[in-house]
């Protein structure tokens, strides 16, 4: 795995401190991507801010803020940045819901598979990638498009 790779990040945010144990607990045996976990939406959200991060899972209900408000705000701060909700819930309307409000890229029920949650995470890290790639070359071009036109009022001035 290459260096970038290994440096993903991945917040997991979970009202229940048992499944955040579960969930970093297998990540760090099965990945080496760094999982950093909250309690708290609220710091959650203050580390986002601050810091550079590549996918986000939330559970769907929490005391503090639910898990769609939660990765609307997620959105708002990091909109690049793959979102996934994790809930026990098998509630169809507000996947969708979630889905079309905050732009989530996948609904997990709990329990999780764990082979399919890795294929999950891999899918969305890799969409994250690619989509910062893709903002590169965007800025490579307007940059190539706004050299292009300079050297056009050049070739116009001397010729005019």
């Amino acid at each position: 795995m290459s260096d970038k790779i290994l440096k993903q990040t991945i917040i997991i945010v979970d009202d229940e401190e048992m499944i955040l144990t579960s969930l970093s607990s297998f990540l760090n045996l099965e990945t080496r991507y760094n999982v950093v976990t909250f309690t708290s939406a609220a710091k959650a959200l203050e580390y986002i801010e601050n810091n550079d991060i590549d996918l986000v899972i939330s559970d769907y209900l929490m005391p503090e803020l639910d898990g769609i408000s939660f990765l609307g705000k997620v959105r708002d701060l990091k909109p690049a940045v793959p979102r996934i909700i994790l809930t026990g819930y098998a509630d169809k309307e507000n996947a969708i819901k979630a889905i079309n409000d905050v732009g989530l890229f996948q609904y997990i029920e709990k329990p999780w598979d764990n082979d399919d949650l890795l294929i999950v995470l891999r899918n969305g890290l890799e969409k994250q990638m690619l989509m910062k790639k893709l903002e590169e070359k965007i800025t490579e071009i307007n940059k190539a498009y706004g050299d292009l036109q300079g050297l056009h009022k050049e070739i116009v001035k001397t010729f005019v």
